[in-house]
C-alpha cells in the first residue's frame, strides 16, 4: 500500500514536471546546466557558512562551533546517504526506467556510473539540506535562503532531469535535516566542536588551508576523489 502511494506520488510529480510545467528544449537545457554547475549546488551555502564564521558579533564562539558542527553534519549526511544507497534495495533512477514512459532531458555531463548507483536516497539532498539546516539554526533569513536554494536549485532540477524520484529527494532532505538536528544538539556538539575551534585558533594557517580543501570537496561533492576511487577499483577488478 505504502509503495503504491509513493509510486503514485512520484509519477504524478514527474509527469507534471516533464510534460506540463517545463516541457521545452530551452527549459531542459537551462535546468541541466543548473543541475551541473557547482555554483548552484554548494558554493552559495558554503559562502554563507564563511560569512557566519567571520561574523564579529557577541555569539562568535558559538557561531564558529555551529559552523564546525554543520560541516561535520554535511560530511556525515553524505556518508550516510552513500551507505543507505548501497545497502538498501536497489532503486533504478527514473532516467533509466523505460516503464515510466517519460522523456527526460540529458544532464550537461551525465555520469555513466549513475546507472549502477541506487536512486534512494538522494545524497545531494541529504548533504545540502543538512548544511542549510545548520545555517538556519544560526541565521533564520540565511537559512531560509539556503533551504530554498536546496529545493529549487538542487533537488527539483535533479527530479526534472530524471536523476531522482521526488521521494528520493524528500527522504534525503528529511534525513539531512535530522542529521544536523542531532549533531548540533548541545551535548553532542560540545564533544568535538569547541576543541576543533580552539585548534583552528591555535594553528590558523594550516587550519584555514585544510578548511578550504574540505569546503572545496563539499562544494564538488567529492567528485574527483570518487572518480579516482572508481578508476582504481575498475583497474584492480579487471586487472
Amino acid at each position: 500500500m505504502l509503495r503504491q502511494i509513493i509510486h503514485s506520488f512520484d509519477s504524478a510529480i514527474l509527469t507534471f514536471l516533464t510534460h506540463d510545467a517545463l516541457h521545452s528544449e530551452t527549459s531542459g537545457h537551462a535546468i541541466s546546466h543548473v543541475a551541473d554547475f557547482y555554483l548552484f549546488k554548494g558554493v552559495v551555502p558554503l559562502a554563507m557558512l564563511c560569512a557566519i564564521w567571520f561574523d564579529t558579533r557577541e555569539r562568535r564562539q558559538w557561531q564558529r562551533e555551529m559552523v564546525v558542527a554543520t560541516i561535520v553534519s554535511g560530511l556525515l549526511a553524505l556518508l550516510i546517504g552513500r551507505v543507505l544507497a548501497h545497502y538498501l534495495p536497489f532503486r533504478q533512477r527514473p532516467l533509466y526506467d523505460s516503464s515510466l514512459l517519460l522523456t527526460f532531458p540529458l544532464a550537461a555531463s551525465p555520469e555513466a556510473v549513475l546507472r549502477t548507483w541506487s536512486s534512494f536516497p538522494s545524497d545531494h539532498a541529504m548533504l545540502w539540506a543538512a548544511v542549510a539546516m545548520g545555517i538556519f539554526l544560526v541565521s533564520r533569513w540565511m537559512g531560509v535562503l539556503a533551504l530554498l536554494q536546496c529545493v529549487f536549485l538542487i533537488c527539483l532540477p535533479r527530479v526534472y532531469l530524471g536523476l531522482h524520484y521526488p521521494s528520493d529527494v524528500l527522504a534525503g532532505m528529511l534525513l539531512g535535516v535530522g542529521v544536523t538536528c542531532v549533531v548540533t544538539r548541545k551535548p553532542v556538539m560540545e564533544r568535538f566542536a569547541p576543541a576543533i575551534v580552539r585548534l583552528i585558533d591555535r594553528y590558523p594557517n594550516v587550519s584555514y588551508a585544510g578548511m578550504f580543501v574540505i569546503l572545496f570537496e563539499l562544494a564538488t561533492t567529492f567528485d574527483e576523489p570518487r572518480e579516482l576511487a572508481q578508476s582504481i577499483f575498475r583497474h584492480v577488478l579487471h586487472g
